[in-house]
């Protein structure tokens, strides 16, 4: 069996610091307190998508933020009647008419996007909910911040839209350097002062992501972005308390002995030293084994780091490991796909023992099982 188990406990935990560090945050203007949108993109990184968003519900919860389109649906066909915000800005009139058909909450980005939006508004006679998102130097999706009058222009004469929110999104805020997020909070709050002088509606105001939620308390505005947070697998220092949610089970299916000078996985990239008694577990690459948390969060610098890392531990087979039965014990050779070979060498190991291995649920296969306990 394989499934990633999650711990209930540990995530309301989570659930419960995040709300506790909120509340230090004081109401706005109008008496409302900060509100968490829970971020469930990436298969509720990899929680199971509709599970993980119930369960954040139960536990209080009550708005969401998608990725994808497919994601947004997905939540709707399960039930899920929460608000629900689409991340990512679309000029496709028929993904804009699916995600107004679902009541999502659009995103809009561009002169495009909000032109459809607001031509599916005048057929169906209605405004259409949004947030608008500006780029203060992501290089994604949004207004580009220092183009101010296009965006007034594209956005202003248009009736069918109704504002709910504006947002940015940080490139950096993990990382231990500040002054780059400072900046682009700046351009942000300057791009809504902006648009109010312009008597646009800018609604909620949003821009911290987990790690800015934690770090730059005076960033909260209205609204924070919460999504590793609650997982505990954060590229960031924890300084909340939050506990690591989730752990990959599977089980020992094959055990041999391996003569000495026997080479183990692709590329030959380790050789016995000597006679040695390997298990065999079904997990790999594709179940998130030594899928790091941070890997796509870094700069290009770090990125150049981690491939130089990775082109050494071809040949200096950096230790990896896995847990039998309270037994730490080394993975050999390269990981595979689905498969990983394991050095149990004077340990009581049977076929059929439970084994625990650390993973980015977020590269878990979605057809692998999610067990909440």
């Amino acid at each position: 069996m394989k499934a990633l188990v999650i711990d209930k406990a540990d995530l309301i935990h989570n659930i419960e610091s995040v709300k506790k560090y909120a509340d230090k945050t004081l109401p706005d203007d109008n008496g409302n307190k900060l509100k968490i949108i829970a971020v469930v993109k990436a298969n509720g990184y990899g929680f199971g998508i509709v599970p993980y968003t119930q369960f954040l519900i139960d536990n209080g919860i009550d708005f969401f933020a998608v990725a994808t389109i497919e994601e947004a649906l997905k939540l709707r066909e399960a039930g899920i009647k929460e608000n629900i915000l689409m991340l990512s800005s679309t000029a496709i009139r028929e993904e804009v008419e699916k995600l107004v058909e679902n009541n999502i909450i659009l995103c809009v980005g561009s002169k495009e996007a909000a032109e459809v939006a607001n031509e599916i508004g005048k057929e169906q006679n209605k405004k259409i909910r949004c947030h608008l998102k500006i780029d203060t130097g992501f290089g994604r999706y949004g207004f580009i911040y220092c183009e101010r009058e296009k965006m007034i222009e594209a956005i202003k004469p248009l009736e069918n839209i109704k504002i709910e929110g504006t947002f940015t999104h940080f490139s950096i805020a993990f990382y231990n350097k500040d002054e780059y997020t400072k900046l682009q909070f700046k351009r942000f709050i300057d791009c809504v002062e902006v648009l109010k002088m312009n008597e646009i509606e800018t609604g909620m105001l949003h821009c911290c992501n987990s790690s800015a939620f934690i770090k730059f308390p005076e960033m909260h505005l209205n609204a924070v972005r919460i999504g590793s947070c609650f997982t505990g697998k954060m590229a960031f220092t924890n300084t909340l308390g939050l506990k690591t949610v989730g752990k990959f089970k599977s089980n020992v299916v094959e055990i041999k002995t391996l003569p000495k000078g026997f080479n183990v996985g692709y590329s030959n990239s380790y050789t016995t030293k000597q006679e040695t008694k390997v298990a065999i577990i079904p997990v790999g690459n594709m179940t998130g084994v030594n899928m790091d948390c941070g890997d796509d969060m870094f700069r290009a610098v770090d990125k150049l780091r981690n491939f130089v890392g990775a082109f050494k531990n071809l040949f200096k087979n950096r230790a990896l490991y896995v847990n039998i039965n309270g037994q730490k014990c080394k993975i050999l050779g390269r990981i595979g796909t689905y498969h990983v070979t394991v050095d149990i060498s004077g340990k009581n190991i049977n076929i059929g023992d439970e084994v625990i291995i650390d993973i980015n649920p977020k590269y878990l296969d979605s057809s692998i099982q999610r067990i909440y306990e």
